[in-house]
């Protein structure tokens, strides 16, 4: 054996040398930290799987049930889960499964609306407010100060009683209380990039201020509206569930989760899955919604 360099080898051998790691491509690392990221966080795993079920379901709800939510079989009423109706039967002998898949599309329908009528109102609201400055900034923020001043469910009450009953009102009416604060966070981003550098030097550069406007600030000051959008989400289905619960809503026999609930208030005695079942569907939706905002604006931050 020869000692060179500190290097011991066996005469006639080549130096032993360790096998080199293999070497990890760029895709292959970004697709490794994003599975580990989902895999650090199943609740937000189980989040999106609930989320995506309920769109399924309002979208496609053949999918899940092939009952009719509107046909009801009297011999059967009242019955409890079974493996034939997994959430029971109504009062009319109706499966509720069926009704709560069904009664997805109004819901969620009702909600993107509201969700729609309070972004963009209350977008262009704090654009203005923000770019315009001045007694215009003044009066619009203090009508935003009296919508946030009223109990948004007196608010949304007053509207849909004015406008009349139906789910399109319901989410009008749940829509415009909501305005004051979309345009709360839109004005606090307009104002935060229009102080920025390169805003200041389009000015300089002679744009004009509806340009600046629509290229430089309203593009970066939609990120938190967007996200303030996914919060406000889990909300709105709860304000338009309880206006349908009131009866404000959709017309029986239509199904929507609010009236759902809202028929099953007089047989919770006996018949407890009347009212548990689509208020568990309420309940998952919501948290799961605010699971997934929670973390997109952790994203943004």
């Amino acid at each position: 054996m020869n000692g060179v360099n500190g290097v011991t080898r066996v005469a006639g051998t080549a130096p032993h040398q360790a096998p080199s790691p293999p070497a990890v491509t760029p895709e292959a690392g970004r697709l490794a930290a994003r599975l580990g990221y989902w895999l650090r966080r199943p609740g937000l795993v189980l989040s999106v799987l609930v989320v995506g079920a309920v769109l399924t379901a309002a979208i496609l709800p053949e999918l899940f049930t092939s009952r009719d939510p509107l046909t009801g079989v009297p011999a059967e009423k009242l019955r409890g889960p079974s493996a034939e109706h997994p959430f029971g039967t109504d009062q009319l002998g109706r499966d509720l499964f069926a009704r709560t898949v069904h009664g997805a599309a109004l819901s969620l329908r009702a909600t993107s609306l509201a969700v729609a009528v309070g972004l963009v109102a209350g977008s262009a609201m704090g654009l203005l407010a923000g770019a315009l400055g001045g007694r215009v900034d003044d009066v619009l923020m203090r009508c935003a100060d009296v919508l946030l001043a009223i109990p948004a469910l007196l608010l949304s009450l007053a509207i849909v009683t004015a406008l009349g009953f139906g789910t399109t009102r319901v989410a009008i009416a749940v829509g415009v209380t909501s305005v004051a604060g979309f345009a709360r966070v839109m004005r606090a981003e307009v104002l935060r990039v229009r102080g920025t550098v390169y805003v200041e030097a389009a000015h300089a550069a002679g744009a004009r201020r509806h340009s600046v406007l629509l290229r430089h600030v309203l593009p970066n000051a939609a990120g938190p509206v967007l996200v303030f959008a996914a919060v406000e989400f889990g909300a709105v289905v709860l304000a338009v569930s309880a206006l349908s619960f009131l009866g404000y809503g959709a017309e029986p026999p239509t199904p929507e989760w609010g009236s759902l609930v809202s028929e099953g208030r007089d047989y919770l005695a006996g018949a407890w899955w009347l009212t548990t079942f689509p208020g568990l569907t309420i309940a998952a939706t919501v948290l799961a919604a605010n699971r997934i905002a929670r973390a997109w604006e952790g994203e943004e931050r």
